[in-house]
């Protein structure tokens, strides 16, 4: 990596190299920016939500939320590949449940602590 010299000097050299080694890892930013694209559906947040608390199938995720199963499959997918959503197989049914990760658990979190603000006002 190229360490680049900066116009003004704000801060101490080796937190504003730290920095830029951070800001070089755009793969590490893309990863996330995908994890937030996922919730920037309000029906994917709803989803996400209803399985931080409970693992259920398809059919009942779509009576619960008043929608198609073809509908619900359609947001279940990308929650999947980005790792929010973990499912298994018992059968021929699938079960659907928020991954066990510190991410996932986070992301719980934040929308609860929303939802309260919200709440409140």
């Amino acid at each position: 990596m190229i360490k680049k010299e900066l116009p003004h000097h704000h801060e101490d050299e080796t937190k504003t190299s730290r920095i830029q080694e951070q800001l070089n890892n755009i793969d590490d930013f893309q990863a996330v920016a995908e994890i937030f694209k996922q919730l920037g559906d309000p029906t994917r947040i709803r989803i996400f939500f209803l399985l931080c608390h409970c693992e259920e199938c398809v059919i009942n995720i779509s009576a619960l939320l008043d929608m198609s199963s073809p509908a619900v499959s359609h947001h279940l997918r990308p929650l999947r590949s980005s790792g929010l959503i973990t499912s298994r197989r018992e059968g021929k049914e699938v079960y659907y449940r928020a991954a066990d990760t510190p991410q996932s658990r986070l992301l719980h979190q934040m929308i609860e602590q929303v939802m309260e603000i919200t709440c409140l006002n």
